[in-house]
């Protein structure tokens, strides 16, 4: 994952001197708006990478779970700095939309800005594709904001093109506004991610419905019942538990070798999950209660 943190890297290094050309050409606060944003994906790049080296540590003495979490201390700090980017945009959007002024060599300002625009694409793709396979909550946010720059600069191409066809020297900050919006809605939804991961969120529906599929069929196969059922996501890993209530006349070997099948089942189902269960006789009514008002209940969507 690391490797793929460094491509990042680099193509933050790229995409900021290109912007940075594009608006040394034009000088429209479009594109300075656009470069902006880069030097935020640099930030992050690297903060991604020193993140990665951290989560992917195996567990140690004082963290008996591992490091993952750390992954969501990244996308928290990206998406915190994806918002100050956006209140420079907007303060500098402002500025030009009351004094506004003309654009100079749109055509090669806008040609240098759609490479950047390529680049990034590109490199969003890769890092996605990456992010799913790992499930990297770092990868697939970088990955994401990335795409959010494609568009990005996607509009503002757009729009510093308009302002050449029309003349309308005003709707390059306007763009430039527009920018700062999107931009603000694609941090907050990183921050928001990454506070739903320290707090233990639980995971997706489908995640859930997958789970009960699993259940389900233990459910039929061999009559037994389930309750408490709790499951959160430590960056890349998930984690789910789960009391299972058998006749009381079964055997300790008889649970055990279910619970291990059960265990392996619900692991598989999911792509990987640290699943932890608790076995009860399901005779007895103190079986039922799990300790936070849901009897019978299960936790979570």
């Amino acid at each position: 994952m690391i490797r793929y943190a460094w491509l990042s890297v680099a193509a933050a290094v790229a995409t900021i001197a290109l912007k940075t050309a594009a608006f040394a050409l034009t000088g429209s606060v479009g594109l300075l708006s656009d470069a902006l944003e880069s030097v935020v994906n640099l930030v992050a790049a690297v903060l991604m990478v020193v993140v990665l080296r951290i989560a992917t540590r195996p567990a140690d003495e004082r963290h008996l779970y591992g490091h993952s979490k750390a992954e969501y201390f990244s996308a928290g700090i990206e998406g915190t700095m994806i918002l100050v980017a956006a209140v420079a945009i907007v303060v500098s959007a402002g500025d030009r939309l009351m004094h506004p002024r003309p654009l100079d060599d749109v055509g090669l300002g806008l040609g240098v800005s759609v490479v950047a625009a390529a680049i990034n694409g590109a490199v969003a793709a890769v890092l996605l594709r990456a992010g799913r396979r790992h499930r990297s909550i770092t990868l697939t946010a970088d990955a994401r904001h990335l795409l959010t720059d494609v568009w990005t600069s996607g509009g503002v191409v757009v729009g510093v093109g308009a302002v050449a066809v029309t003349g309308w020297e005003r709707l390059d900050p306007l763009v430039a506004l527009a920018v700062g919006v999107n931009i603000v809605v694609s941090g907050w939804r990183l921050v928001d991610n990454a506070v739903g991961g320290l707090m233990d969120v639980a995971l997706p529906a489908a995640d859930h419905r997958t789970i009960e599929a699993v259940l389900d069929r233990y459910r039929h196969d061999h009559e037994i019942r389930f309750h408490a059922l709790r499951t959160r996501c430590a960056g890349a890993q998930k984690y789910v538990s789960v009391h299972v209530l058998v006749p009381g006349a079964w055997t300790v070997q008889a649970g055990h070798d279910l619970l291990d099948h059960l265990e392996a089942d619900i692991d598989s189902a999911l792509g990987g999950a640290v699943v932890f269960t608790h076995l009860e006789p399901v005779e007895d009514p103190a079986s039922w209660a799990d300790g936070r008002g849901h009897p019978e209940g299960v936790v979570g969507p």
